[in-house]
């Protein structure tokens, strides 16, 4: 996997999570403190970096038998994830915001919600054959600062990309897709 892709790839999977940072700071402004910051981020990123190892995991023990439509699966799941990501993007409800910060229980829930799809992409690299550690610690790197700066973004600026953030990812994800469909059957 060349360096752009997993750059591309991270920064579409990190988009949920710094919408959800961005939320979480504007619910807390005037009040932020770098350790909420901090363990938003780290939680996300966390999140992010530990479900694409399950889904790899999950996939190398299917993906001999799947080898013959591998590309259509990577392509259909990549393609599903953005299709989501567009349609969350304009389905996208707006929260009332508190002045409190997120309590524990619901960042976490959160952080595996907005993971789901890192899953799936997990399980799509395993049907490429594609190691894991490298992308995984990326992805979850790239998660980490896209959160801790969501988080102080959204402190400032509020609401205002939200939606646009999401629909940018959703389409980064379904050109790679689209991508790994049209090197294989090239």
């Amino acid at each position: 996997m060349k360096v752009f892709e997993l750059i591309a790839i991270s920064l579409g999977l990190s988009l949920d999570a710094f919408a959800v940072a961005i939320a979480s700071g504007c619910a807390v402004r005037r009040t932020l403190r770098i350790g909420y910051a901090l363990r938003i981020a780290a939680c996300f990123g966390l999140a992010q970096m530990l479900m694409p190892i399950l889904g790899w995991l999950g996939g190398r023990g299917v993906r001999d038998a799947v080898a013959a439509v591998d590309h259509w699966i990577a392509f259909g799941l990549l393609t599903f994830i953005g299709g989501k990501m567009i349609y969350e993007a304009f389905a996208l409800e707006k929260a009332e915001h508190r002045n409190r910060p997120m309590g524990m229980q619901m960042l976490l829930t959160l952080a595996v919600a907005t993971s789901i799809d890192a899953l799936a992409v997990g399980f799509s690299l395993s049907m490429l054959r594609v190691a894991i550690i490298a992308p995984a610690l990326v992805i979850g790197a790239i998660t980490f600062a896209m959160s801790l700066a969501g988080v102080f973004i959204g402190e400032r600026f509020g609401h205002c990309f939200e939606n646009k953030i999401e629909i940018a990812g959703g389409l980064v994800l379904i050109g790679i897709g689209a991508r790994i469909l049209w090197q294989h059957l090239a």
